[in-house]
């Protein structure tokens, strides 16, 4: 399955002219004292080169191609650059716009499922560099268009916001794919960068990356919603399975409610929990000792949910109908923790629903515990 031009005799004798000019140019400098790319000559004369050297220069570089301007970037000349071709028996040379915790987490995963990631792009200075320290071999850009000219396979992990920006921005070489990493938009958000040839996707890992780490540890298993035609998605499936993930399609036009899910499912939670903090404060507790005594608690609700069904795993005042304690809480919360108070409102609302569906309260009672959820103090 490839997304690109399966011609190998052609792309070998691309791959051989351009080694051939390499050289041909690098003895040349040689011959007069000059040396690019010192490791690169130490590779080539099968010397060890240090892979922790801080600049960005790496022994695939073309230095006809790129060069160094002092600020340990490089920098793509303005004219059109053969991209790279792999095989049809290789896995495609994958490129990475963004090096945050998204796009490092997954560069690294990729990487170590020996999947190449030959590039990364990012204006972060720090971001680059970390990226370049974690993901071996690596050529670090500036300019996402560097990517572009770099690889068969370009992933744009960055912010939704963004991901329409830069594909008005970039153009790729026929044969190559673009693939985003937004859980809310879908492949054609990316039709101003395609040409003749050229495909895209989507690929959406269910994975909350608050740290690169954490991340790369819930991957195997996670849910990862792919996107694009029959060969792309094949291609991008079989990616998604190389990092444990389990890759699936998602029906046309559900992907606004599938990622809606997913905020409440991860930012939803996080916000309840700085609720919990906030109303805790007014026991004495700090953020540890909150997250000490309500986490277990949260822990076993969502085992018992696992378990039972959501419905059955409800506890509360709302399923015992006690519009006393539900009064008591409005009380408390109003004098004491008054930012918290409209999300016990919204989410006591939603256990009353739950509890009317279940049968644990008659609709009676459902209007109790609704009055004392309205009176103001």
């Amino acid at each position: 399955m490839r997304a690109w031009d399966d011609s190998e005799e052609i792309a070998r004798g691309l791959a051989e002219a351009r080694e051939r000019e390499r050289r041909e140019t690098a003895d040349e400098l040689a011959a007069q004292g000059i040396d690019l790319d010192p490791r690169a000559h130490r590779e080539r004369n099968g010397e060890a080169g240090d892979e922790g050297h801080g600049d960005d220069s790496h022994g695939d570089a073309d230095p006809a191609q790129e060069h160094d301007h002092g600020d340990g970037l490089r920098h793509a000349h303005d004219h059109a650059h053969p991209h790279a071709h792999s095989g049809p028996a290789d896995r495609p040379q994958i490129g990475i716009v963004g090096a945050g915790p998204v796009g490092t987490a997954l560069g690294i995963a990729f990487s170590r499922a020996g999947w190449p990631v030959a590039a990364v792009a990012s204006r972060d200075v720090a971001r680059r560099e970390r990226f370049r320290q974690l993901v071996p071999g690596v050529r670090a850009f500036a300019e996402a268009n560097a990517v572009v000219d770099d690889v068969e396979l370009v992933f744009l992990t960055v912010p939704d916001d963004v991901v329409p920006r830069l594909a008005q921005e970039l153009r790729l070489y026929s044969g190559q794919a673009m693939v985003h990493t937004s859980g809310l938009l879908g492949a054609e958000v990316l039709d101003p960068a395609m040409a003749a040839g050229t495909q895209a996707g989507g690929f959406h890992p269910l994975v909350a990356f608050a740290d690169v780490d954490r991340a790369l540890e819930a991957l195997p298993g996670a849910t990862i919603a792919i996107e694009g035609d029959d060969q792309l998605a094949a291609m991008l499936a079989d990616l998604a399975t190389a990092i444990g993930g389990t890759p699936v399609r998602l029906a046309p036009g559900s992907k606004p409610a599938y990622h809606a899910a997913a905020v409440l499912a991860a930012g939803g939670v996080t916000a309840l929990l700085d609720a919990i903090r906030e109303v805790a404060a007014a026991v004495g507790l700090d953020e540890a000792g909150a997250m000490a005594i309500y986490l277990p608690l949260l822990e076993q609700t969502v085992g018992n949910a696992r378990a039972l069904g959501i419905a059955a795993s409800l506890t509360g005042p709302a399923v015992r109908g006690d519009a006393g304690t539900v009064a008591s809480h409005r009380a408390a919360l109003a004098a004491d923790a008054p930012g918290a108070t409209a999300i016990y409102e919204a989410l006591l609302e939603r256990m009353i629903e739950v509890s009317e569906r279940r049968g644990a309260v008659t609709p009676e009672g459902a209007e109790h515990l609704r009055s004392a959820l309205a009176t103001r103090s």
